[in-house]
């Protein structure tokens, strides 16, 4: 399933490669149908901002929304467990569902990073696909909800999401939209957030490029199981 590869490349760090594939992926999108129509005219818009933006002030964008406002991270463990105990067995039992489906995950990522987990679901048959991406369904809409709010032209991506894992707002996405968002201006603010948590791993901006490059490099591939390695989640 492309629509999962292409939707991936949308949300990884912004690259000349990934400027370059634009009118690819927008090909992508329209020719498996996965999406209906007026699903993908509300792409447009960052499709055009991607192709056309300065690339500096793409990537500065990214990194604002999704680098330093944890309430907008792409890893999505984050939302549920934080820096708890529990995030890393969470993390094994994701690694565990990856190699069953035959996605060996190397470098530096993490499994709950969003791209990657979309990558895995593009290996995938649809219903399980569905399956998998239904259990974040909860963090999707609380995700596409808070870009929406900022209007941010990633929303549509997420709202895409939400409606190929079917599911609707529910009690965990009111609970998860009921926490403050983070400020991204606010430096200071979020640097001690960060620092109370202890971070030994996380979002690292520069490393979008290598993920963007191996899913772009994808794009025209059979989904099959396979090593990927790719470069932020």
């Amino acid at each position: 399933m492309k629509t999962y590869h292409a939707l991936s490349a949308l949300l990884t760090y912004p690259t000349p490669e990934l400027q370059a594939a634009v009118s690819e992926i927008g090909q992508v999108l329209c020719d498996e149908g996965l999406l209906h129509a007026s699903q993908r005219a509300k792409l447009e818009p960052l499709l055009h901002e991607l192709e056309q933006g300065d690339i500096y002030d793409l990537q500065e964008r990214y990194v604002l929304q999704f680098d330093r406002a944890r309430t907008l991270s792409l890893n999505l463990f984050e939302h549920i467990h934080g820096e708890g105990r529990d995030r890393g067995g969470a993390m094994v039992d994701l690694l565990e569902t990856y190699r069953a489906g035959g996605f060996d995950l190397v470098g530096p990522e993490l499994p709950d990073h969003l791209p990657v987990l979309l990558e895995f679901l593009s290996t995938q048959p649809p219903e399980q696909a569905r399956e998998i991406l239904a259990d974040a369904g909860h963090i999707l809409v609380a995700l596409a909800e808070r870009l929406a709010r900022r209007e941010s032209a990633y929303a549509a991506v997420l709202a895409a999401l939400v409606t190929l894992a079917q599911v609707d707002t529910s009690p965990e996405a009111e609970a998860l939209l009921s926490e403050k968002d983070d400020d991204p201006e606010d430096l200071e603010a979020l640097d001690a957030v960060w620092e109370e948590a202890m971070v030994t791993f996380g979002p690292d901006p520069n490393a979008g490029c290598p993920i963007s490059r191996d899913i772009l490099a994808k794009m025209d591939m059979p989904a099959a199981p396979r090593t990927v390695a790719p470069g932020q989640m």
